[in-house]
């Protein structure tokens, strides 16, 4: 995203990237925020020894059973929320 100096002129355009770029930084944070809450909840539930340098077989399977379930859960959820979005913008 560059600005051209010529366009310092049109505040519009400003606060349009402006808009864009916050919308950008919050997507980002909300992608980070999933990503903690994914890695805490995993971790709590399949990590219930010390873990050593190396996670067993069973941990490890666990854990990506668990994101492979969280991932599935929100993707449902997104869609259930864009299908409900859609209902309510068609009428």
């Amino acid at each position: 995203m560059s600005l051209d100096l010529s366009d310092i002129s049109d505040p519009s355009l400003g606060d349009k990237e402006l808009q864009h770029f916050l919308i950008q930084e919050q997507q980002k944070a909300q992608f980070q925020a999933q990503v903690h809450k994914l890695t805490d909840a995993c971790w709590e539930k399949c990590v219930v020894d010390k873990p050593s340098s190396k996670l067993d077989g069973k941990t490890e399977t666990c854990i990506t059973n668990c994101v492979d379930r969280f991932i599935d859960a929100s993707l449902a959820i997104t869609q259930r929320f864009s299908a409900v979005i859609s209902k309510q913008v068609g009428n």
